[in-house]
């Protein structure tokens, strides 16, 4: 291994590429076959339903186990953390008692999983991949809160492994079953949306590392009862434990979290990148970042992204904004970004009154219209808004199920996940690969093809990133 000792990265060696050309080969995913007719959310029977086993089960975790539950179509069959019993972990166990309880997935499978037919995947960002490779490995349909996973070519192996063992695999990017979703669809389908040459996405709400700065790694602390750190570690290179890298502060830490970019980008631009035919960048560059740190996420980004040519479909640039006063150019009469009635404001903004001060949004400039759209289910609106008025617009159909149905339905072989890994898989590669150049502070070209970086060696290496701590390496064998 080789170190970068200007900006403290490690390197890790290229060794899997031979392995991941094999991975790619795997069969195309087999349609499922039709069981017994799924019941209406609410009114499953027992036998009716999916039964989940939840991985990570306090923070955002607790909320999509409360989402699950709200369907009616799920029977609760094992709870895994590798905190049990952390304040976190409480109210889901005290909501919960019966439920079977686990600290280490694998035993988890090795005890129930003939009991299980799908799985929730919610914990830390970087432990996204191990986890979800896991519950595919045992044949298990998998709902990944996003992004997807950690690294650019952890992302490969699950789209790969998704095809290989023929499962529903969703990303927990809701607004793929909202009514943004149902509308970009039928607004690109009519011409309403085309041609479109630039994006310009933000979020400058506060984030947890604002104010931050560090020197290095967090001090050794005594590591809590409940606690099976080695297990929170997951595939990380080994670090001594701190409070302040568990319960959300990992996303502050390029080793553990894909920062705002990574936990806002997939629901402000996901229907841009999936209707807009995006695929991945072949140029991402850190035009400017403020507070620069290797080891935490810079205190504000400005990123572009610039897409070829997909057909007739011209080039595209997407301009990306974070920062609490990196304020994005907007039109005049831009006016607020709409808000999705569902979606509280994101961490650190009190109120959703707090959110629209610091807005969080985008705005599509395509052939004859601009539009403006803020993130998750918010609908997109043409501005000046009375330009509507004059246009002939499609009917918009509803959403047939909300993003947790549709994974459950999808389970059971009568719904396709919209927002399936093969779906979101170039979506939050294309995430990893701006994190990448806040991470080397650097402009990156990319082989799309060959889906190399061939200006950059250390950003090369870090599509792969770090080898597996010793004991992990079987998520890395499809």
């Amino acid at each position: 291994m080789k170190t970068n000792h200007s900006k403290n990265l490690v390197i890790a060696p290229m060794r899997r590429r031979s392995f991941l050309k094999r991975v790619l080969v795997a069969g195309a995913v087999a349609p499922f076959a039709p069981q017994l007719i799924f019941a209406q959310a609410g009114k499953a029977t027992p036998n009716e339903r999916v039964n989940l086993a939840c991985i990570g089960i306090g923070n955002r975790a607790a909320e999509d186990i409360v989402a699950f539950d709200k369907t009616g179509l799920v029977n609760f069959v094992a709870f895994c953390d590798v905190d049990m019993g952390g304040s976190q972990t409480l109210k889901m166990l005290e909501k919960f008692p019966n439920v079977p309880r686990f600290q280490n997935a694998e035993k988890m499978f090795d005890k129930l999983g003939k009991e299980i037919d799908a799985v929730l995947v919610a914990v830390p960002d970087f432990s996204h991949f191990p986890n979800a490779m896991l519950a595919m490995m045992h044949g298990k349909h998998v709902y990944c809160e996003k992004p997807m996973a950690h690294t650019f070519h952890e992302i490969e192996l699950m789209m790969a492994a998704e095809k290989k063992f023929k499962v529903a695999a969703q990303m927990g990017n809701q607004g793929h079953s909202e009514a943004n979703y149902f509308q970009f669809k039928a607004w690109t389908e009519a011409g309403i949306i085309k041609n479109v040459t630039k994006i310009t996405a933000f979020m400058n709400g506060k984030r947890r590392w604002h104010g931050m700065k560090v020197a290095g790694y967090l001090a050794k602390q005594e590591i809590p009862a409940t606690l099976d750190w080695d297990r929170w570690l997951a595939t990380a290179p080994s670090h001594d434990y701190n409070t302040g890298y568990i319960n959300g502060e990992w996303r502050s830490w390029f080793e553990f979290g894909n920062g705002a970019l990574g936990d806002w980008g997939a629901h402000i631009f996901d229907t841009c990148h999936e209707f807009l035919e995006l695929g991945l960048p072949t140029e991402v560059n850190a035009v400017k970042l403020d507070g620069y740190s290797p080891f935490i996420f810079p205190q504000a980004s400005t990123l572009s992204f610039k897409f070829a040519a997909r057909g007739a479909k011209p080039p595209v640039e997407m301009t990306w904004y974070d920062g609490q006063e990196n304020l994005p150019p907007l039109p005049n009469n831009f006016g607020e970004a709409p808000l999705d009635p569902n979606v509280p404001p994101p961490s650190n903004a009190a109120t959703v009154s707090d959110a629209k001060k610091k807005p969080i949004g985008k705005v599509i400039y395509g052939e004859g219209l601009t539009f403006k759209g803020g993130s998750h289910g918010a609908i997109l609106k043409v501005i000046p808004e009375e330009q509507e008025k004059d246009l002939k617009l499609p009917a918009v159909p509803k959403s047939p199920s909300n993003h947790y149905v549709n994974f459950l339905r999808a389970a059971k072989g009568h719904e396709k996940c919209r927002s399936s890994f093969a779906v979101a898989g170039p979506l939050c590669q294309t995430m990893a690969l701006g994190i990448l150049a806040q991470r080397v502070n650097a402009k990156l070209e990319f082989d799309a093809v060959k889906k190399q970086i061939t200006n950059h060696e250390v950003a090369n290496a870090l599509l792969v990133g770090s080898p597996p701590r010793q004991g992990w390496e079987q998520f890395y064998k499809v």
